[in-house]
């Protein structure tokens, strides 16, 4: 299946428009062609940062997922439609592979000249470069911290060490 992975950072131009790395806009096109829509890019600003959540059908069907899950006129519900639905900018590419980026959605992400595309798997994330570049930091450093209860548990589960004992032959 197809993944958006890999960071680019492209300029806005005086118009707004920004283009889409190219292999972002391979994993659009093919996404609308398995779900039998159009190529266009489901935008909204993300709920837990200043970035823009982006993606094509994958996306909008995982939206629709998370509200199947919860109570028909729930709050919850109500809530998450409005949050998600509710700020959703459908971006069409344009034959440049350019997406005008509306003001809302620039202001929220505090994009002025420049955009930071991050493949995140199903989705991407539309970043300003030097918020990222400080995002992206604190990620690392907390895989970091981190890295080390990954490994413990693949050893512990199959109770072989690091490896470093076979190396001697």
């Amino acid at each position: 299946m197809d993944r958006f992975v890999s960071t680019f950072t492209n300029k806005i131009d005086a118009k707004g428009r920004v283009s889409v790395p190219a292999s972002f806009r391979a994993v659009l096109e093919r996404d609308a062609y398995a779900s039998g829509g159009a190529a266009g890019i489901y935008c909204y600003p993300a709920l837990e940062a200043p970035a823009l959540d982006a993606g094509g059908e994958r996306l909008a069907q995982k939206i629709d997922g998370l509200l199947a899950g919860l109570p028909d006129y729930s709050d919850e519900r109500d809530e998450l439609s409005v949050a998600l639905y509710g700020d959703v900018q459908i971006l069409s590419i344009d034959g440049d592979g350019r997406i005008n980026l509306p003001e809302a959605l620039r202001a929220h992400a505090g994009l002025t000249s420049q955009v930071t595309f991050v493949g995140l798997g199903d989705k991407f994330q539309m970043w300003n470069p030097e918020q990222f570049a400080e995002r992206r930091e604190r990620a690392r450093q907390k895989v970091h911290q981190t890295r080390k209860l990954f490994g413990a548990g693949s050893r512990s589960s199959s109770g072989e060490d690091d490896g470093s004992e076979g190396a001697r032959g």
